[in-house]
């Protein structure tokens, strides 16, 4: 009832353990003081809250004036004479906080100025994140930051046995909640997480990558009998290349291919087969084709040579049929299809291939190449060549085509049976265009490449018969004389 009231509560050293903000919930009643008889002028219906730092317990006895105001507490609820009555307790609960701290701890002080006032409790305490495993990453507790809307970026560690790409963090709220998750651990190679723990692979499982989830079976051919395998290992007779990526299946060379049959045209081959049946379950099979020339005689084969061309190739057939062509004629030959596969290299089995044999006819003969011009008039073009590199047999004829330059559609046709020719009824000073061919028994071969000659102009032909007068007129004169001394000879005799 009195005037002026300055009561203090003070609490002992508290020490905010790392905390740089800390909240006090404070529960107490308060009477209304409109209730209390005689109250009017010096009653109060709030009261105010203090603290002050300090490292240590030795600021108890500071004075009033440098405690840091927290705030004004003020009752959401009071009561009244008839609530004593009817013994009704109306409690209230209120929170502050404070913040940023700087020191080790702090004393807490409560004034009452005239209230009538019941301190129930006191709670401290400061808030945290708690410890947590998240994607395999363990983050510690973490204490709130000074600042309500702070949030704190927090490096967690990875489990045992599991690595990581981006080093994991998390972000802890002013509220003790873990925010933001950035990136993860994984576990490594030969184990799996079960249950935010990273358990070792059995036997008979492995794991390549961090980056797979869990444990595989060994695929097919293979096995493995240790604890934490990274991979498999393959069967007997049953290989795994090193781009195969270890999930994959240990596989084997492919079997021969099946039903081989040829063709033969005079010297070319056609060759045809079908798909081995078992591919070593792999489906990078190919083709190789082997070529030897086999003296039927003395029973000895040899490798075919360069000059054998393969269409479209000799290694690395996808299709099931390939020609040889340019063979020799009246020749043995022996081809052994062979099927391989990614690892037929890695097999040190012996090779799996079909064979054929085959005898070639007689060809045709080569194209003519050397073709070379001779006399050359305003109307003619006189030609001669050599016979071809590999003419197969006698050459009966050669058939020799030609046409005016750009006048493909019209040509003419000449044969001889020597290497020589002349094309008589030209146009002066025009380009023809002449394409030779042999024959043989076994047929006509390819035309030559094409060879380009011009006859000789007009004008430059009639120049070099005028030329040719003078020389005549002479021929005549020592005939003439000639002539006469013979006669004189005779008469004189």
């Amino acid at each position: 009832m009195e005037q002026n009231q300055n009561n203090w509560l003070l609490t002992s050293w508290i020490s905010n353990e790392g905390a740089s903000r800390i909240f006090i919930e404070l529960k107490f009643t308060l009477r209304d003081c409109n209730s209390l008889p005689g109250g009017l002028g010096t009653c109060k219906e709030t009261f105010n809250m203090y603290y002050f730092e300090s490292d240590d317990e030795n600021g108890r006895n500071i004075k009033e004036n440098q405690y840091i105001k927290i705030d004004t507490i003020a009752a959401d609820e009071s009561f009244t004479e008839l609530d004593l009555g009817d013994r009704v307790m109306k409690l209230n609960t209120e929170v502050r906080d404070v913040g940023p701290l700087s020191k080790k701890g702090f004393y807490l002080a409560f004034q009452d100025v005239g209230a009538c006032i019941a301190l129930v409790s006191v709670r401290v305490y400061y808030k945290k994140c708690p410890s947590v495993v998240r994607h395999l990453a363990v983050f510690p507790d973490t204490i709130t930051g000074a600042d309500s809307s702070q949030l704190l970026e927090v490096s967690g560690s990875c489990v045992n046995h599991s690595v990581t790409d981006e080093p994991p963090k998390m972000h802890c709220s002013a509220e003790g909640e873990w925010l933001v998750p950035i990136g993860k651990c994984m576990c490594k190679e030969g184990y799996e997480e079960k249950n935010g723990t990273c358990q070792v692979c059995r036997p008979g499982f492995f794991k390549a990558s961090p980056h797979s989830q869990s444990c595989s079976k060994c695929p097919p051919h293979s096995y493995t009998h240790e604890e934490a395998s990274t991979s498999c290992v393959c069967e007997k007779d049953y290989f795994r290349r090193e781009s195969d990526p270890p999930t994959m299946a240990c596989t084997r060379p492919p079997s021969a291919p099946r039903n081989a049959i040829s063709n033969v045209n005079e010297t070319s081959v056609f060759l045809e087969w079908i798909p081995p049946a078992d591919t070593g379950g792999r489906k990078d099979v190919s083709y190789y084709i082997a070529c030897k020339k086999c003296n039927s005689h003395a029973g000895v084969c040899e490798e075919c040579g360069g000059h054998v061309r393969y269409i479209p190739q000799q290694i690395g057939l996808k299709n099931t049929s390939v020609m040889m062509v340019d063979l020799l004629a009246h020749t043995n030959y022996t081809f052994e299809i062979e099927a391989v596969n990614g690892v037929s290299d890695l097999s040190p089995g012996t090779r799996q291939y079909v064979s054929v044999n085959v005898t070639t006819n007689q060809a045709a003969p080569s194209p003519v190449t050397n073709v070379k011009k001779g006399k050359i008039a305003k109307n003619s073009i006189s030609l001669s060549w050599q016979e071809p590199d590999r003419p197969n047999g006698i050459i009966l004829e050669y058939e020799i085509k030609y046409f005016e330059k750009d006048q493909e559609t019209s040509y003419t046709i000449i044969k001889s049976k020597e290497t020589t020719i002349t094309a008589e009824g030209l146009k002066p000073a025009s380009i023809y265009v002449f394409q030779i061919r042999a024959r043989t028994a076994a047929g006509y071969g390819v035309f030559s490449r094409r060879f380009e000659f011009e006859t000789i102009p007009l004008s430059v032909a009639a120049s070099s018969d005028q030329s040719q007068i003078p020389i005549i007129a002479v021929s005549v004169t020592v005939g003439v004389i000639l002539l006469a001394v013979v006669i004189g000879f005779l008469l004189s005799g």
